[in-house]
Protein backbone atom coordinates (compact mmCIF):
# COMPACT_ATOMS: atom_id res chain seq x y z
CA UNK A 1 0.00 0.00 0.00
CA UNK A 2 1.46 3.20 -0.93
CA UNK A 3 2.72 5.89 2.14
CA UNK A 4 1.29 8.72 0.98
CA UNK A 5 -2.34 9.55 2.96
CA UNK A 6 -3.79 11.13 -0.57
CA UNK A 7 -2.92 8.22 -2.47
CA UNK A 8 -4.55 5.97 -0.03
CA UNK A 9 -7.57 7.85 0.38
CA UNK A 10 -7.87 8.07 -3.02
CA UNK A 11 -7.63 4.52 -3.79
CA UNK A 12 -10.37 3.60 -1.17
CA UNK A 13 -12.72 6.19 -2.67
CA UNK A 14 -12.11 4.86 -6.03
CA UNK A 15 -12.91 1.08 -4.91
CA UNK A 16 -15.94 2.12 -3.45
CA UNK A 17 -17.26 4.09 -6.28
CA UNK A 18 -19.80 2.97 -9.31
CA UNK A 19 -18.79 0.76 -11.85
CA UNK A 20 -19.33 3.46 -14.19
CA UNK A 21 -17.09 5.88 -12.06
CA UNK A 22 -13.96 3.60 -12.61
CA UNK A 23 -14.32 2.82 -16.43
CA UNK A 24 -15.08 6.48 -16.83
CA UNK A 25 -11.43 6.90 -15.07
CA UNK A 26 -9.37 4.39 -16.57
CA UNK A 27 -10.55 5.81 -20.58
CA UNK A 28 -8.07 9.04 -20.25
CA UNK A 29 -4.83 6.60 -18.88
CA UNK A 30 -5.69 4.17 -22.34
CA UNK A 31 -5.39 7.73 -24.53
CA UNK A 32 -2.91 9.38 -22.56
CA UNK A 33 -0.79 6.19 -23.17
CA UNK A 34 -1.68 6.00 -26.70
CA UNK A 35 -1.00 9.75 -27.32
CA UNK A 36 2.61 8.99 -25.68
CA UNK A 37 3.40 6.28 -28.02
CA UNK A 38 2.13 9.01 -31.10
CA UNK A 39 4.53 11.23 -29.60
CA UNK A 40 7.13 9.16 -29.32
CA UNK A 41 6.88 8.54 -33.09
CA UNK A 42 6.44 12.17 -33.96
CA UNK A 43 9.41 12.77 -31.86
CA UNK A 44 11.63 10.37 -34.16
CA UNK A 45 9.96 11.86 -37.47
CA UNK A 46 10.53 14.99 -36.47
CA UNK A 47 7.38 16.02 -37.49
CA UNK A 48 7.15 19.57 -35.62
CA UNK A 49 3.51 20.41 -36.22
CA UNK A 50 2.35 16.51 -35.23
CA UNK A 51 4.67 16.85 -31.71
CA UNK A 52 2.52 19.95 -31.12
CA UNK A 53 -0.27 18.42 -31.17
CA UNK A 54 0.17 15.49 -29.91
CA UNK A 55 1.84 17.16 -26.81
CA UNK A 56 -1.60 19.58 -26.66
CA UNK A 57 -3.45 15.97 -26.36
CA UNK A 58 -1.05 14.64 -23.64
CA UNK A 59 -1.83 17.87 -21.90
CA UNK A 60 -5.55 17.82 -22.12
CA UNK A 61 -5.92 13.90 -21.12
CA UNK A 62 -3.74 14.69 -17.94
CA UNK A 63 -5.99 17.35 -17.59
CA UNK A 64 -8.97 15.53 -17.96
CA UNK A 65 -7.39 12.62 -15.20
CA UNK A 66 -6.79 15.28 -12.59
CA UNK A 67 -10.69 15.95 -13.64
CA UNK A 68 -12.30 12.61 -13.51
CA UNK A 69 -9.90 12.04 -9.99
CA UNK A 70 -11.48 15.62 -8.30
CA UNK A 71 -15.05 14.41 -9.55
CA UNK A 72 -14.55 10.76 -7.89
CA UNK A 73 -13.78 12.64 -4.81
CA UNK A 74 -16.27 14.99 -4.70
CA UNK A 75 -18.88 11.81 -5.18
CA UNK A 76 -17.48 9.88 -2.59
CA UNK A 77 -17.84 12.82 -0.40
CA UNK A 78 -21.47 13.50 -1.66
CA UNK A 79 -22.16 9.66 -0.88
CA UNK A 80 -20.76 9.60 3.09
CA UNK A 81 -21.88 12.96 3.57
CA UNK A 82 -25.21 11.45 5.16
CA UNK A 83 -23.44 8.60 7.18
CA UNK A 84 -20.35 10.86 8.60
CA UNK A 85 -23.31 13.50 9.56
CA UNK A 86 -25.50 10.69 11.51
CA UNK A 87 -22.42 9.43 13.05
CA UNK A 88 -21.77 13.18 14.46
CA UNK A 89 -25.20 14.09 15.36
CA UNK A 90 -25.88 10.72 16.92
CA UNK A 91 -23.09 10.34 19.16
CA UNK A 92 -23.65 15.02 19.81
CA UNK A 93 -26.80 13.90 20.98
CA UNK A 94 -25.78 11.04 23.01
CA UNK A 95 -23.40 13.31 25.02
CA UNK A 96 -25.80 16.79 25.25
CA UNK A 97 -29.25 14.72 26.05
CA UNK A 98 -31.19 17.16 24.84
CA UNK A 99 -34.33 16.40 23.23
CA UNK A 100 -35.14 19.41 21.47
CA UNK A 101 -34.44 19.61 17.93
CA UNK A 102 -33.92 22.94 17.37
CA UNK A 103 -32.05 23.15 20.46
CA UNK A 104 -29.81 20.31 18.79
CA UNK A 105 -29.42 21.76 15.70
CA UNK A 106 -28.14 24.93 16.97
CA UNK A 107 -25.51 23.46 19.65
CA UNK A 108 -24.48 21.11 16.67
CA UNK A 109 -23.71 24.19 14.41
CA UNK A 110 -21.92 25.76 16.99
CA UNK A 111 -19.75 23.01 17.83
CA UNK A 112 -19.65 22.31 14.27
CA UNK A 113 -19.47 25.44 11.87
CA UNK A 114 -18.53 23.26 8.69
CA UNK A 115 -22.14 22.32 8.46
CA UNK A 116 -23.62 25.54 9.01
CA UNK A 117 -24.56 25.70 4.84
CA UNK A 118 -26.03 22.11 5.80
CA UNK A 119 -28.68 23.13 8.34
CA UNK A 120 -31.34 21.47 6.69
CA UNK A 121 -29.85 17.98 6.26
CA UNK A 122 -28.90 18.42 10.04
CA UNK A 123 -32.58 19.08 11.02
CA UNK A 124 -33.80 16.52 9.07
CA UNK A 125 -30.76 13.88 10.61
CA UNK A 126 -31.33 14.97 14.37
CA UNK A 127 -34.65 14.16 13.80
CA UNK A 128 -34.04 10.89 12.56
CA UNK A 129 -31.85 10.30 15.57
CA UNK A 130 -34.03 11.23 18.17
CA UNK A 131 -36.88 9.23 16.54
CA UNK A 132 -34.58 6.26 16.39
CA UNK A 133 -33.80 6.87 20.06
CA UNK A 134 -37.51 7.19 21.05
CA UNK A 135 -37.91 3.66 19.42
CA UNK A 136 -34.73 2.19 21.07
CA UNK A 137 -36.27 3.49 24.36
CA UNK A 138 -39.93 2.26 24.04
CA UNK A 139 -38.11 -0.98 22.84
CA UNK A 140 -36.49 -1.38 26.14
CA UNK A 141 -38.95 -0.76 28.42
CA UNK A 142 -41.29 -3.31 26.47
CA UNK A 143 -39.01 -5.89 26.86
CA UNK A 144 -38.58 -5.24 30.60
CA UNK A 145 -42.42 -5.13 30.83
CA UNK A 146 -42.55 -8.01 28.99
CA UNK A 147 -40.12 -9.86 30.98
CA UNK A 148 -42.19 -9.36 33.73
CA UNK A 149 -45.78 -10.47 32.67
CA UNK A 150 -44.41 -13.44 31.51
CA UNK A 151 -42.84 -14.35 34.70
CA UNK A 152 -45.93 -13.42 36.66
CA UNK A 153 -48.15 -15.82 33.88
CA UNK A 154 -45.58 -18.72 32.98
CA UNK A 155 -48.79 -21.10 32.65
CA UNK A 156 -49.99 -19.22 29.91
CA UNK A 157 -49.28 -20.25 26.16
CA UNK A 158 -47.11 -17.46 23.46
CA UNK A 159 -50.50 -16.26 21.97
CA UNK A 160 -52.44 -16.14 25.27
CA UNK A 161 -49.46 -14.02 26.42
CA UNK A 162 -49.28 -11.67 23.28
CA UNK A 163 -53.24 -11.19 23.58
CA UNK A 164 -53.27 -10.37 27.49
CA UNK A 165 -50.32 -8.21 27.45
CA UNK A 166 -51.08 -6.51 24.66
CA UNK A 167 -54.51 -5.67 26.25
CA UNK A 168 -53.26 -4.35 29.23
CA UNK A 169 -50.79 -2.23 28.08
CA UNK A 170 -52.30 -0.73 24.88
CA UNK A 171 -48.59 1.54 24.31
CA UNK A 172 -47.36 -1.41 23.01
CA UNK A 173 -50.33 -2.35 20.18
CA UNK A 174 -48.18 -1.19 17.39
CA UNK A 175 -45.23 -3.66 18.60
CA UNK A 176 -47.77 -6.86 18.09
CA UNK A 177 -44.95 -8.78 15.89
CA UNK A 178 -41.86 -8.02 18.48
CA UNK A 179 -43.90 -9.16 21.26
CA UNK A 180 -44.39 -12.37 19.46
CA UNK A 181 -41.33 -12.93 18.43
CA UNK A 182 -39.59 -11.91 21.95
CA UNK A 183 -42.33 -14.55 24.23
CA UNK A 184 -41.48 -17.32 22.15
CA UNK A 185 -37.91 -16.43 22.74
CA UNK A 186 -37.94 -16.12 26.57
CA UNK A 187 -40.51 -19.11 26.76
CA UNK A 188 -37.97 -21.40 24.60
CA UNK A 189 -35.48 -20.18 26.95
CA UNK A 190 -37.56 -21.13 30.23
CA UNK A 191 -38.15 -24.27 28.76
Amino acid sequence: MPRSGRIRNFLREYKESPKIEKLSFLAPFLILLIECILLAHAIDLKEVYVILLTAVLVIISVAEIILVTLEIHEEYKHRNFGKILAIKVDDFVIDSKVKNVKKIVEDFIKKYPEYRLKRNEVYHTACQVLETHKEEEIEKKLMEDLNKFIKKNKKMNVNEIVKTFIKKNQKYKNYRDKIYEKTCEIKRKNN
